[in-house]
């Protein structure tokens, strides 16, 4: 089957079940090896790469259908995830859908709303399906050219994320659930967009009372081993709901 009658098939099968000019699209945020990920997917017949999305059922409320397409994404189930905004500007997606016929589905004029959803990267699977070719993590400082606005619906996320750090548990969601301080700060620090002071960094998460210090486990070299944290889920929360009332 060509890329023509790929999309043609799925055209018909969204007239008969889709809410018509509305989508999903969504900014899966993962932490790995000190660098932010976005996961990203390169569907048949596309030069770009774009970000998960997809189509509401008539059915269906919206957030379910956010956590539906992520789903078949990634595997997840539970999934932190966030409504952030909305895009519709007039041909959004003319240029990029251009070589699909005019009665397809997909060229029908879409308002998309806008997800970000926080996960453990090594609890993720990138998963592809009959129309993409690819989908992976992507380093948010060394992205490919994406298609349609999701340059610009990925910049909102993270803008988002950014002003309401203090009320998001990016740690708990983002870090293996045993983590160093300095993989807690280099993730504040990305986020963010700015160095932090490293003292300074510490008092200040200590003194919210929201993590457990682990034993540490015995080292067979000269070296210490380094200190491993965890959160203690009920005082981050807590802590969360008036925020974390600093000035990084």
């Amino acid at each position: 089957m060509d890329v023509i009658e790929l999309f043609e098939k799925g055209s018909e099968l969204a007239y008969k079940s889709c809410i018509p000019h509305v989508s999903v699209d969504c900014v899966v945020f993962g932490f790995h090896q000190s660098s932010l990920k976005v996961l990203l997917l390169k569907m048949k017949g596309f030069d770009k790469w774009g970000l998960p999305g997809g189509y509401v059922k008539t059915n269906e409320d919206l957030n379910n259908a956010a956590h539906r397409i992520l789903k078949a994404r990634t595997g997840a189930t539970d999934l932190y995830l966030e409504q952030f905004n909305v895009f519709g500007n007039v041909g959004r997606s003319e240029a990029d859908m251009a070589h699909l016929p005019q009665r397809f589905w997909q060229r029908q004029r879409f308002v998309s709303v806008g997800y970000y959803a926080l996960v453990n990267y090594g609890e993720i699977t990138p998963v592809t399906d009959r129309i993409s070719e690819s989908c992976e993590w992507r380093d948010i400082d060394d992205l490919p050219e994406l298609m349609m606005d999701h340059k610009e619906i990925m910049n909102s996320a993270l803008h988002t994320l950014r002003r309401n750090i203090n009320y998001t548990p990016v740690g708990l969601n983002l870090l293996p659930r045993e983590f160093t301080m300095p993989q807690l700060q280099r993730l504040y620090e990305i986020i963010l967009g700015k160095a932090l002071h490293r003292g300074n960094f510490q008092r200040k998460i200590h003194s919210f009372n929201i993590l457990n210090k682990l034993d540490a486990t015995p080292s067979k070299n000269a070296h210490r081993p380094p200190i491993l944290y965890s959160f203690n889920t009920d005082r981050y929360n807590e802590a969360l709901q008036n925020g974390l009332k600093q000035d990084w």
